[in-house]
C-alpha cells in the first residue's frame, strides 16, 4: 500500500524482531505501531508512531495539515443525505427526486439511466496538464461528467431515499439497506416497519429507537439489544415488557427497574394511556429526568471489543478515536464504518475497506485513498462514483475500468509513469494527501452532514470558504391547517390530506398513508414535529463524537469517556460498570 501511494520510492518494512513484513501485516498498538525501517541505502531506522500515525502518513500521503475533526468535516461537506429536489433527468427529461437542484452546473441523471448503457464516462476524458494544479483539472472533469441524481440501488417504491440498497416501500430512509416499510430512519439496516429510528439493525416495529439491535416493538429507547415490548428504556439486553428501566439484563415485567407481576405491569401500562400525545410527553419527560439521569453510563460503549477508544464500537480491536464502528481492526478515525482493516480517516465506508484512508460513502475499497461514493475498487486515488475498478487516478463515474487517469485510458506502463509524475506534481502544489477542497464541492455546507455534526452559520461558513446554499422557500403554505388530534383513536380517514404545523419549527408537514397505518397498528399518537425536526432531536440525543478525560464515578480512576465531568450522568469505567450490572438488585 505504501509503495502504491509514494510512487518511485521503495522501502522495506521489518518488525521489531527483524522479520520483513508487508505494511498491511504491521501490528498496531493502542496508539499507533512500532517497527523498523530499512531504507534504500540498507540503513536500519527505528520508527515509532504515536497518535496520528505520522510515519505512515508521511510515507503515504504526507502528514496531514488538519486535525482529525477538521479532516472529517472536510469529507462530510461532500455528502448530502437529506436535501432533496424535484427536477428532470438531463438525459431523458424524466421527472425525478435528486440531491442536486435543477440549476446545477453539471448534468444529472436518474439512477436507472446513470447505470445504463446510453452514455460513456470515458467520452469525457481529458489529458493531464502539468502546468495546472490537479484539483483545477479534476474540477473541470466534475463539471462535465453526468452525476448520479440520488444514490439508490435495487430499491422498490423507495424514490425518496438516499444511499440505500435493496429497500422496499421505504420513505426518507437514509443510508439504509434491505429495509421494508421503514420511514424517516438513518443508518437502519435489515429491518422492517421501523419509524424515526437511528442506527437500528435487524429489528421490527420500532419507533424512536437509537442504537438498537435485534429488537421487536421497542419505543423511545436507546442502547437495547435482543429486547421486545420495551418503552422509555436505556441500556437493556435480553429484556421484555420493561418500562422506565435502565442497565437491566434478561429481565421481564419491570417498572423503574423493579420486578412486578404480569398483571401489575399490564395495569400500570394501561394507566399511562400512551395512545395520547399529552401522556407520551409526560412519559418522555420522566424518562429523561429520571430513567436516563439516574442510569449508569459506560465510559465508552464498546462491546466484544479489545483495545479500542471511541464509542458505539462492536466486535473490533485496536481501533482509536472511532465511532459507530463494527467488526474493524487496526484503524484510526473511523466514523460509521463496518469491517475496516488497517484504515485511517473513513466515513460511511462499509464491507471490508482495507489499507485505505480518506474515504467517504464507499463500499469494499482496498489500497485506496481520497475517494468518494465509489464501490469495490482497489488502488484508486482521488476518484468519485467509480465502481468495480482498479488502478484509477482522478476519475469520475467509471465502471469496470483500470489504468485510467482523469477518465482517460492508458497502458499499464504509461499509467504507472504518469501516476508517479502526477504525484510529484501534486507534492509540489501541496495537493498530495489532501482531500478534495471544500470550494469545489457541489453542495452548500448547509445541505451536507457536516452541518449536522459541525453546525455553522452562513457567516462562519463564509470565513472558512465553504459553499452555502440559499434554499428557495418552495412549498410555502398559507392554506388551511389542522391540529393533530391528541389520541390516535380520534384520527379520521381524511388525515393524510391535511396539513399540520411543526411544533418545533413552525413549518408545514403531512403524514403519509403507510406512516398513519404504522401509528394505528401500534396505537401511537401522531408526532407533532416534522420529520426533519424529529431527526435533529435524535441527533441531539446521540453521544457527541468526542472523548474527554475524567474520573470514574465509582472508583475515581482516570478514564476517557464521552461524558464530560460536568455532565449530570453517572459514568463508570468498564470494570465498575460490569460489576454494577452483576448486582442482583439492578
Amino acid at each position: 500500500f505504501i509503495n502504491a501511494l509514494i510512487g518511485q520510492d521503495r522501502y522495506i518494512v521489518t518488525d521489531i524482531a527483524g522479520t520483513t513484513r508487508d505494511a498491511i501485516d504491521t501490528k498496531f498498538d493502542r496508539f499507533g505501531f512500532e517497527f523498523n525501517l530499512v531504507d534504500t541505502a540498507g540503513i536500519r531506522r527505528k520508527a515509532k508512531v504515536k497518535e496520528d500515525l505520522e510515519f505512515f502518513i508521511k510515507l503515504a500521503l504526507q502528514a496531514p495539515t488538519k486535525c482529525p475533526d477538521c479532516r472529517v468535516q472536510q469529507r462530510m461537506l461532500w455528502r448530502n443525505d437529506r436535501s432533496f429536489y424535484i427536477r428532470k433527468c438531463d438525459l431523458s427529461g424524466k421527472q425525478m427526486v435528486s440531491i442536486y437542484p435543477a440549476k446545477s452546473s453539471f448534468p444529472v441523471y436518474h439512477p436507472a439511466e446513470w447505470y445504463g448503457d446510453l452514455w460513456n464516462p470515458m467520452d469525457y476524458g481529458q489529458e493531464l496538464d502539468f502546468s495546472k494544479p490537479f484539483f483545477d483539472q479534476w474540477k473541470s472533469l466534475l463539471l462535465k461528467v453526468p452525476r448520479l441524481g440520488i444514490d439508490i440501488v435495487n430499491c422498490e417504491n423507495s424514490d425518496y431515499c438516499n444511499y440505500c440498497g435493496y429497500d422496499k416501500d421505504c420513505y426518507l430512509d437514509i443510508a439504509g439497506e434491505a429495509n421494508q416499510e421503514c420511514f424517516y430512519d438513518l443508518f437502519t439496516k435489515h429491518s422492517k416497519n421501523c419509524v424515526d429510528c437511528t442506527f437500528v439493525y435487524n429489528s421490527e416495529w420500532c419507533y424512536e429507537a437509537l442504537n438498537c439491535y435485534h429488537c421487536y416493538e421497542v419505543f423511545f429507547s436507546y442502547y437495547l439489544e435482543k429486547c421486545s415490548e420495551c418503552w422509555f428504556s436505556f441500556d437493556l439486553k435480553g429484556c421484555k415488557n420493561c418500562i422506565f428501566c435502565s442497565n437491566l439484563r434478561n429481565q421481564e415485567y419491570c417498572i423503574d427497574n423493579k420486578q412486578v407481576s404480569k398483571v401489575q405491569y399490564q395495569e400500570y401500562f394501561k394507566s399511562l394511556r400512551l395512545d395520547c400525545a399529552t401522556n407520551v410527553r409526560k412519559a418522555y419527560s420522566k424518562w429523561e429526568q429520571e430513567t436516563i439521569a439516574k442510569a449508569v453510563h459506560r465510559d465508552m460503549y464498546s462491546f466484544n471489543s479489545f483495545d479500542c477508544i471511541g464509542n458505539d464500537i462492536k466486535s473490533s480491536k485496536n481501533c482509536y478515536h472511532s465511532f459507530n464502528v463494527s467488526d474493524s481492526e487496526d484503524s484510526k478515525y473511523l466514523y460509521d464504518v463496518l469491517n475496516a482493516k488497517n484504515c485511517l480517516d473513513l466515513n460511511y465506508s462499509l464491507y471490508h475497506p482495507e489499507c485505505s484512508c480518506e474515504l467517504i460513502s464507499t463500499l469494499g475499497m482496498k489500497f485506496s485513498a481520497c475517494c468518494m461514493a465509489s464501490h469495490y475498487c482497489s488502488e484508486s486515488f482521488y476518484c468519485d462514483l467509480c465502481n468495480n475498478s482498479s488502478s484509477l487516478f482522478g476519475c469520475i463515474g467509471l465502471n469496470r475500468k483500470e489504468y485510467c487517469i482523469l477518465n482517460r485510458q492508458y497502458s499499464p506502463s504509461d499509467y504507472k509513469s504518469l501516476k508517479e509524475k502526477l504525484i510529484r506534481h501534486m507534492r509540489e502544489t501541496a495537493e498530495w494527501g489532501q482531500f478534495f477542497p471544500a470550494s469545489i464541492s457541489p453542495f452548500g455546507y448547509n445541505e451536507t452532514v457536516a452541518q449536522e455534526y459541525f453546525p455553522l452559520t452562513e457567516e462562519r461558513a463564509a470565513l472558512s470558504n465553504f459553499n452555502w446554499t440559499t434554499k428557495e422557500e418552495k412549498g410555502f403554505y398559507d392554506g388551511p391547517t389542522q391540529p393533530v388530534p391528541d389520541s390516535i383513536k380520534d384520527i379520521k380517514s381524511d388525515l393524510i390530506n391535511q396539513v399540520h404545523i411543526c411544533s418545533a419549527t413552525g413549518k408545514p408537514f403531512k403524514v403519509i398513508a403507510p406512516e398513519l397505518k404504522f401509528y394505528q397498528r401500534l396505537e401511537l399518537p401522531l408526532p407533532r414535529e416534522s420529520p426533519n425536526a424529529r431527526h435533529q432531536r435524535r441527533l441531539q440525543r446521540r453521544s457527541p463524537r468526542k472523548l474527554h478525560k475524567r474520573k470514574c464515578d465509582c472508583c475515581s480512576e482516570t478514564i476517557m469517556a464521552n461524558n464530560k465531568a460536568s455532565d449530570p450522568y453517572k459514568t463508570f469505567c468498564e470494570h465498575c460498570y460490569e460489576n454494577f450490572l452483576q448486582k442482583p438488585e439492578n
